[in-house]
């Protein structure tokens, strides 16, 4: 009985920091119309992240941070969850853009929010889409942009990590920028798929230590695999991608802020 009575007070609480998210949401959208330079309203979105975590009684363990010293990266973290972005954003500097699919562009609020704070929107549903989304994504890198993938492009409430595409690898090639794989784990138990309220508990992200782009086992596909090792070594999940055949270099795979949008 007490552990029912538990779990509807949590249920209570969970609705009404719900609702308070949603309020702050909308006033960090309207604020960031007001805020002139990107680089603080990134910072405005970091505090919102941080202070949803809060509310919903996540903790954050982070490791690795000093791996994201001065200077330009592209981070690559495995997709389990709607928390593995609000994560992303309470944690790395204010520097990194993120990219996603096209589709969160259009979603109420969030949409214009995203596109405030500099998000990179690729269309993955069209060959043109891609290549222009690879154009502008890799443009981005080559001038020094730090950027931020879930090259497994999408997440589902099977636990593993699955094959990797090979944008972000591409992209941090041609920018000459060093691949910083980034390991979250929690998040998948805190918010499953199907949830809307997460669950209190720990959220870990391990930062570990940059991949060069120099040399010549500095490829695009090499980065990749060796990513994945690195990334698996560290999840404690299994290989969803053993025994299938390797992505296909192309347009860059992209997380979103909506698993509806997939």
């Amino acid at each position: 009985m007490l552990r029912l009575i538990g779990r509807a007070l949590w249920a209570l609480y969970g609705l009404f920091a719900l609702a308070v998210f949603c309020l702050l949401f909308v006033l960090v959208a309207l604020l960031t119309v007001a805020v002139p330079r990107l680089a603080w309203r990134r910072v405005l979105t970091q505090w919102l992240a941080r202070i949803t975590l809060a509310m919903f009684g996540l903790r954050v363990a982070t490791s690795g941070m000093g791996n994201l010293a001065d200077g330009s990266f592209v981070v690559v973290a495995n997709h389990s969850s709607y928390l593995d972005g609000v994560l992303l954003q309470a944690v790395l500097p204010p520097r990194f853009s993120f990219v996603v699919k096209h589709e969160a562009a259009s979603l109420p609020v969030a949409g214009f929010l995203l596109g405030r704070i500099g998000v990179e929107f690729v269309d993955r549903h069209s060959h043109g889409g891609r290549q222009r989304g690879a154009r502008r994504v890799i443009q981005r890198a080559e001038q020094g942009h730090s950027l931020v993938f879930f090259p497994e492009g999408t997440f589902d409430a099977t636990p593993g990590l699955k094959r990797f595409h090979a944008g972000a690898f591409t992209a941090a090639v041609r920018g000459g920028m060093p691949v910083v794989p980034v390991v979250i784990r929690g998040a998948r138990r805190a918010m499953p798929g199907h949830t809307i309220i997460p669950r209190p508990g720990r959220l870990e992200l391990e930062i570990l230590e940059p991949l060069p782009v120099t040399g010549p086992d500095a490829t695009p596909d090499r980065l990749r695999e060796e990513a994945r090792r690195r990334m698996l070594a560290r999840l404690d999940e299994p290989d969803l991608a053993a025994g299938t055949p390797a992505a296909q270099c192309g347009g860059p795979a992209v997380g979103t802020a909506s698993r509806n949008a997939r």
